[in-house]
């Protein structure tokens, strides 16, 4: 079976892992955590980087620490995996959905501000399959409504935007180690952010918030959202992969594009962008298709996955408004094997998959 994404791991991360065995290294607090953290902060350019135990994890912590509580509002993508919204949930705050850009499947910024209230708080851009949202009209509007920026990174390790890192770009910023990301850690997150006393409340609401001065003493609610060693290893030997993970990934979606485009639609890159294509997405002609694609490729021992099902049509957040562009991009786009280490045969199993289907269909 061709899997639709896989970690590509190497005899590199096996180096790590075995070091940190080998010296006891198993905890949070142990040197791997803080290796990793000071590698990706210096990678992304950023004061800090403190890391927990997953994407959704990062997401919820940022938000608590900025002060989103009960009642808050949060703009967020309705086209997006179900952990952005849930975070905002876990907060006891109201995720407020906007529809998606047609082209790159990112929040569409020209819907935002129609959407803020006297409770809007926060706004949470997510770089959807890798590619940056258009993140200064983004600051317009936050500057203008004091709002503060979330950036959920998740899917766009090293993906830039105007010469600047995806993720760098907000109040904080969110990234996932989980599997299937570009970089993994098997599970695991990450958030970065330029600010030294949000990074303080970070790292202490991460660990149960142990005072500093005396021990099992605990002023505010907090939570164990660490990362061990042991996953920390592997993403330092990720970190240090990085550039060649992204290369692949951006060699397939080449690859594919330059095959598949007189037969399918494809999600565009912006000339503001720098996409590192976590998934290879296409867009077929109506669900039916898409769906009747996925089952026959399947029979070829090919995996692919539909595009997100956009929040606005999930039973905990079903709301009766239009979301137009997410709902058709939720109902016809498919997502074809991605992982970083794939052939060229394979991608061409692949290839020759979509094809015969859609050639079967004519």
């Amino acid at each position: 079976m061709i899997r639709v994404c896989e970690p590509s791991l190497s005899d590199l991360e096996k180096k790590y892992v075995n070091e940190a065995l080998e010296n006891n290294w198993l905890s949070s607090i142990a040197p791997p955590v803080q290796l990793f953290e000071e590698a990706f902060a210096k990678k992304f350019g950023v004061r800090h980087a403190v890391a927990v135990n997953s994407g959704g994890s990062a997401l919820f912590l940022a938000l608590w620490t900025l002060g989103i509580r009960a009642g808050d509002e949060v703009i967020v993508p309705t086209f997006t995996m179900v952990a952005t919204a849930g975070a905002v949930t876990q907060c006891g705050a109201i995720p407020v959905f906007v529809d998606a850009e047609p082209d790159t499947g990112n929040i569409d910024v020209t819907r935002i501000e129609e959407k803020i209230t006297p409770r809007t708080k926060a706004v949470m851009p997510v770089h959807i399959y890798g590619h940056p949202c258009d993140m200064d009209p983004i600051h317009e509007i936050a500057r203008d409504y004091g709002l503060v920026i979330i950036e959920d990174a998740a899917e766009s390790h090293g993906a830039v935007y105007k010469g600047k890192p995806a993720g760098t770009l907000g109040d904080a910023g969110c990234f996932s180690f989980y599997a299937n990301k570009i970089m993994t850690t098997g599970e695991g997150g990450m958030i970065v952010t330029n600010d030294d006393k949000l990074a303080y409340a970070l790292r202490h609401c991460r660990a149960y918030d142990f005072d500093d001065t005396k021990h099992f003493w605990h002023k505010r609610l907090a939570w164990n959202l660490r990362m061990s060693s042991l996953e920390a290893a592997v993403g330092r030997a990720q970190l240090e992969r990085l550039d060649e993970l992204i290369e692949a990934r951006r060699a397939n979606a080449r690859y594919y594009a330059d095959r598949l485009r007189n037969q399918v639609g494809l999600l565009t890159e912006k000339p503001y962008a720098r996409s590192v294509s976590w998934m290879f997405g296409i867009l077929l002609p109506d669900e039916k298709t898409r769906d009747g694609l996925m089952r026959f490729m399947e029979t070829r021992e090919v995996e692919a996955r539909t595009f997100f099902l956009p929040m606005n049509r999930q039973p905990i957040y079903k709301t009766a408004e239009p979301f137009p562009v997410a709902d058709d991009l939720g109902g016809r786009g498919l997502y074809l094997p991605s992982s970083s280490h794939l052939t060229e045969e394979e991608k061409d199993t692949v290839i020759r998959c979509v094809r015969e289907y859609l050639e079967k269909r004519r």
